[in-house]
């Protein structure tokens, strides 16, 4: 048996396999609005520009094999506007257990009309695991579940997407990983009884750009995430932006936490943006000191065919 079955190994079979609680595995993001390339290919070259986005997410600090959490992703339009390319980079690590994932991403855009963009996307990537299994601390070293290591489990995946954009509002549903690949969990645990599959996630997204004042404006944002099994969950956040450059705003993520966002646009082309959670959901909180969440973004605009003035909030 392991010294610390919380703190590691509950923390390490949540994130990999299902088990018989179907938990939710997708990476969790406070950032959602400004990572959506992530969970929705469709959003591919939505930003008329070639658009890179850095994401680190370290949650619940001093728990010990926490989720850690980066992304990556580029995206840009192709010479004729109506497609888009985008590329989505993923490192996943609770304790022992590492996901590395990276997505192409397809974009194809329809003009509904002057002010109204509906794109249609679809991604397909792999997923890389790995846990080093062998190196957990037990009270009973020789434990045949824990001596071999999973090292460079490939698993295949695709997804599809919708979204629709407006220059004040977005809203757009999409599904990352179509295929619920089986991790065979006779083979990662040495014929145990326990199987783990990779489940369908269903999401939604949504948000708007409200002015308030001239130097005042509102953006209030929403993600939900649908799953077998599993209550539905939903994120709601309300963002003040202040004379276009700096933004206070506050979060709320049903049965799980709350947290504060702030952001400051650098320029009208570079964005920065940090939050803090704090969870009250589950006991973890005990154990924590919270949630902390840095995003850049910038866009790569040649200035010399388009200039501009005020900041992309979409």
């Amino acid at each position: 048996m392991m010294k610390n079955p919380l703190k590691i190994i509950v923390l390490s079979c949540f994130h990999f396999c299902s088990m018989a609680l179907f938990a939710q595995q997708a990476p969790m993001y406070t950032h959602y609005m400004y990572n959506t390339l992530s969970i929705n290919p469709a959003y591919a070259g939505s930003r008329d520009a070639l658009t890179i986005t850095a994401l680190h997410r370290s949650q619940w600090i001093n728990f010990k094999g926490a989720p850690m959490t980066q992304t990556l992703t580029l995206h840009s339009p192709l010479s004729t506007k109506n497609i888009g390319l985008g590329l989505s980079l993923s490192n996943d690590k609770i304790g022992v257990v590492n996901n590395t994932a990276a997505f192409f991403s397809f974009a194809y855009k329809i003009q509904l009309s002057p002010k109204a963009k509906l794109s249609l996307g679809a991604s397909g990537g792999v997923n890389l695991l790995q846990a080093n299994l062998s190196s957990l601390s037990l009270d009973h070293q020789n434990d045949p579940a824990f001596q071999s290591n999973i090292k460079n489990r490939s698993l295949g995946n695709f997804g599809f997407g919708m979204y629709y954009s407006r220059a004040r509002f977005y809203t757009g549903i999409s599904v990352p990983n179509l295929v619920q690949n089986n991790y065979d969990g006779s083979s990662l645990f040495n014929g145990t009884a326990t199987s783990g599959i990779e489940r369908r996630h269903y999401f939604f997204i949504a948000g708007a750009l409200i002015k308030l004042s001239d130097f005042l404006s509102f953006k209030p944002t929403t993600l939900v995430k649908m799953t077998e099994a599993t209550p539905l969950q939903l994120d709601l956040t309300t963002t003040f932006i202040f004379h276009d450059h700096f933004s206070l705003g506050g979060m709320y993520r049903t049965g799980d936490a709350v947290g504060l966002l702030l952001g400051m646009n650098v320029s009208p082309l570079f964005y920065v943006g940090y939050s803090y959670d704090w969870s009250f959901g589950n006991r973890t909180y005990i154990y924590n000191s919270g949630s902390h969440e840095l995003v850049l973004r910038y866009d790569f605009i040649h200035t010399s065919k388009r200039q501009i003035h005020s900041p992309r909030y979409f």
